[in-house]
């Protein structure tokens, strides 16, 4: 569960890139399309991933992750300048991809049996609070400039780096017991094909493109909600900064009580009611005007989202069990749609304002929509 916290330092893009935006003065579509850079390595890094931990095993994948992920936090430590930055959030990408990869398949290791989408929703819970704690110290340094460290916002990275050095000391002197997998003596294109093969599932791929629509969403929110405040009621992004907050808050009240409400519901009912929420947020986004309705709004789109990813990812891996690996691999594949998402989004919001990336968030919730009558 320390893993899955450290799988949060990915949500940190959405309120530095705002940061970085105010720092070199980028346009919106600029500074989307380097949030999407986050994302734009798990296309490459999901599948092969996969395949890494048939060799070395689930738990060493995750070290290898969480040693990319910390040498990602250290470098916007040494300097602050857009190509550091660009390099930083692309190994945050890439160390993410192997992580949520391989960290997902590992907790059956430790499970040993259960309930799968409920302990995937707990550790997104457990991921939602580094979420919603990002903005909070990013906006707590810039306010404070703290002297000491000469980081302002970037205090955000060194705190997380710390963590991230905690997580990796401790699982690596953790037991875990890992079945071995299958090893084939086919060639690794041949690998890759059998991989992508599995897209001809109907269930795993109607999965694979709804992840990519609530991480699309996701991503979307948690850049767009400061801007949509600071357009409509003309607050600072200091001021605004803490939607971002709101919104993981929302995540992570949903993550909690959707660990209970998947152990009591169908999957399939819990599923319309966490769309049927982010319906209701989006009509809140487009029309809102005071700030109460957006944060409102705000907070039911990061409930709703909130539980998506683990409905779709378990329901992807009940489908295949023998092929949990390379599924595994796809799925996270499809969190490419973070850069799909907020590029599409920052061409929309140059065009006609927010609204316009609210549009194309609704797109996703839409799809989604059309995703219930696949579930059991």
């Amino acid at each position: 569960m320390l893993c899955f916290f450290a799988m949060g330092f990915v949500d940190l893009v959405g309120i530095a890139s705002n940061y970085v935006k105010q720092d070199f003065d980028l346009s919106d579509s600029f500074a989307n399309t380097l949030t999407g850079l986050v994302f734009f390595w798990f296309l490459f890094f999901s599948v092969p991933t996969g395949m890494l931990m048939n060799k070395i095993g689930r738990k060493n994948t995750v070290l290898v992750s969480l040693a990319i992920t910390a040498v990602s936090l250290l470098l916007p430590l040494i300097g602050n300048t857009l190509p550091i930055m660009v390099i930083a959030f692309s190994l945050l990408g890439i160390g993410n991809a192997v992580m949520q990869t391989s960290l997902n398949p590992l907790v059956t290791c430790v499970l040993k049996g259960g309930n799968m989408a409920s302990t995937l929703t707990f550790g997104q819970f457990i991921k939602a609070i580094a979420s919603f704690m990002a903005p909070i110290i990013a906006g707590w340094g810039a306010a404070a400039a703290i002297p000491t460290f000469g980081y302002d916002w970037r205090i955000l990275f060194v705190i997380y780096f710390i963590i991230g050095v905690l997580a990796t000391a401790i699982l690596w002197g953790s037991i875990i017991e890992e079945e071995p997998a299958e090893v084939s003596g086919i060639s690794v294109g041949k690998q890759f094909a059998n991989c992508f093969v599995l897209l001809g599932k109907p269930i795993v791929l109607l999965s694979f493109l709804g992840i990519m629509c609530h991480v699309g969403i996701d991503v979307g929110t948690n850049t767009t909600a400061p801007k949509i405040i600071m357009e409509r009621l003309g607050w600072t992004l200091e001021q605004a900064g803490f939607a971002t907050s709101v919104y993981f808050i929302g995540r992570t009240i949903g993550c909690f009580t959707g660990s209970f409400f998947l152990r009591v519901l169908k999957t399939r009912t819990f599923f319309i009611i966490s769309v049927v929420m982010m319906a209701l947020a989006m009509a809140g986004l487009y029309f809102g005007t005071d700030q109460w309705v957006l944060y409102a709004a705000t907070a039911l789109v990061g409930y709703g989202n909130s539980n998506v990813f683990s409905m779709c990812f378990a329901t992807a891996l009940e489908a295949e069990p023998q092929k949990q690996n390379e599924v595994s691999g796809l799925m996270i594949m499809g969190l490419f749609g973070g850069t799909l998402f907020p590029i599409l989004m920052g061409l929309a919001s140059d065009a006609m304002g927010q609204t316009g990336a609210v549009l194309v968030m609704t797109a996703g919730v839409v799809y989604l929509f059309t995703y219930i009558n696949k579930l059991k």
